[in-house]
């Protein structure tokens, strides 16, 4: 290794060295020009925790999700000329750019969550409909038996 001040290579252990809030690795002689650093201490790494290969449980929330519905662009556009406030008035009232809101009104892009709500309290209009995800049973799922190579895999039959 060499020293990264002088060059010369280093005979034996390098010394950090701290030379104008830079750590470096410096020969001893080097090391005068700047305020020694001790080596961070090494983590003590016990034994591995083992994790159990148990199932894993995934939990869905019961609540509703929620989609916009498809002519957003058109009742957005409706609602703000019946306030009978322009497109920069819009962007103001929800704090957005009026750039989002051509593309809103346009139809290239669709609002997420945070942006159908703020539009939905400005203009008082719905633009998110509930939609219920269907839950699988359960009970099935415990007693069914793990998929194995064989049941993946479809075997030729030899004639």
């Amino acid at each position: 290794m060499r020293c990264e001040i002088c060059g010369k290579k280093v005979i034996g252990k390098p010394v950090r060295t701290k030379i104008e809030n830079s750590i470096m690795s410096t020969c001893n002689e080097c090391s005068k020009f700047g305020t020694i650093q001790r080596e961070p201490p090494k983590p003590n790494r016990g034994p591995a925790s083992r994790v159990s290969a148990g199932r894993r449980r995934t939990f869905r929330s019961q609540e509703p999700t929620h989609e916009v519905i498809e002519d957003y662009h058109k009742v957005i556009r409706d609602a703000r000329e019946k306030k009978g406030w322009s497109r920069e008035d819009l962007g103001e009232h929800i704090y957005e750019k009026v750039s989002v809101i051509n593309r809103l009104e346009s139809g290239k892009m669709v609002p997420d969550l945070k942006l159908a709500r703020k539009l939905e309290k400005s203009l008082k209009i719905t633009l998110l409909e509930k939609t219920e995800e269907a839950q699988l049973d359960e009970s099935n799922s415990l007693n069914r038996r793990k998929a194995t190579i064989g049941d993946i895999v479809r075997i030729k039959k030899v004639k």
